[in-house]
């Protein structure tokens, strides 16, 4: 009797833990099946129906990517100019912005953060097409400009919301005991708010960086066909059934993006998140 109990018991446990079990391993197929499958494309040389595994495994595309004449290694360091010229000008906009929203008691300070927020609220599709229309108007359609101008639209959502919660975070006490001692507003802010408030800043910057490597159809609208960006040719490859070149670079474009959120966890501590939108 008591080692029916126990195996009672032991088979009730296992039968909590089952729906768990079931949970967690739809989670995880919903984030890995997709890599994995790029994975697969990525190393599949052969690959058609009715196989369910690719037929023959090279690196043979992955030499075409990389090869130095190749349009990916163009459309990558494009990409990564666009998005660096992002994060300039949206950090120029977003730290005094953040200043004012996170220190400073603004009128209507919740309103304007929502403003903030509109890009990504309105249909981007619709948006896309008539700032295409205005740029195009003033000579910004097909150009570096436009695209970078295009892409922080969108980044300045993170960079505002993320920087004035860095702001808001610092305790207004060690400004103002720099001021005592003797130091002007602008000394005390470069050397005592803005450091204290780098780590949040660093953040935004990562998620603008990302934001704008990763943008498609603000660059489809705007910058097509002068402007190659590495998603546009990730779509360009997968409409022409190159599949292989779209999952490797759709694999470039995720390194990036899964090492930076590892790093901006060190930096978006609880007392800074528990600012963002207060």
């Amino acid at each position: 009797m008591k080692r029916a109990r126990e195996s009672a018991r032991r088979w009730s446990r296992t039968l909590a833990w089952l729906p768990r079990g079931l949970i967690l391993g739809a989670l995880a197929f919903a984030v890995f099946g997709p890599i994995a499958n790029l994975a697969l494309w990525a190393v599949a040389e052969r690959w058609y129906f009715p196989y369910k595994l690719p037929v023959s495994y090279g690196l043979r595309f992955w030499y075409q990517v990389f090869r130095p004449s190749s349009d990916a290694l163009a459309s990558l360091g494009t990409s990564v100019f666009i998005a660096l010229f992002c994060v300039l000008v949206c950090l120029a906009l977003a730290i005094p912005a953040g200043f004012a929203l996170g220190r400073c008691r603004l009128p209507w300070r919740g309103a304007i953060l929502v403003a903030f927020l509109l890009p990504q609220a309105l249909p981007s599709i619709a948006v896309y097409f008539n700032v295409a229309r205005i740029f195009y108007a003033v000579g910004l359609n097909g150009t570096v400009t436009g695209v970078v101008l295009i892409h922080a639209v969108h980044g300045l959502v993170f960079a505002v919301w993320i920087a004035s919660a860095a702001f808001a975070a610092i305790d207004p006490e060690l400004e103002l005991a720099a001021l005592n001692i003797g130091a002007t507003r602008l000394r005390a802010f470069l050397t005592v708010t803005l450091p204290l408030a780098a780590p949040g800043v660093t953040a935004s910057a990562i998620f603008v960086f990302l934001e704008s490597l990763d943008e498609f159809t603000g660059t489809y609208f705007v910058g097509v066909p002068d402007v190659t960006t590495l998603p546009l040719l990730m779509f360009t490859a997968s409409i022409a059934g190159n599949y292989q070149i779209a999952a490797i670079t759709a694999l470039v474009l995720l390194v990036p993006s899964v090492g930076f959120m590892l790093f901006i966890e060190r930096f978006l501590k609880a007392d800074v998140l528990a600012k963002v939108g207060s």
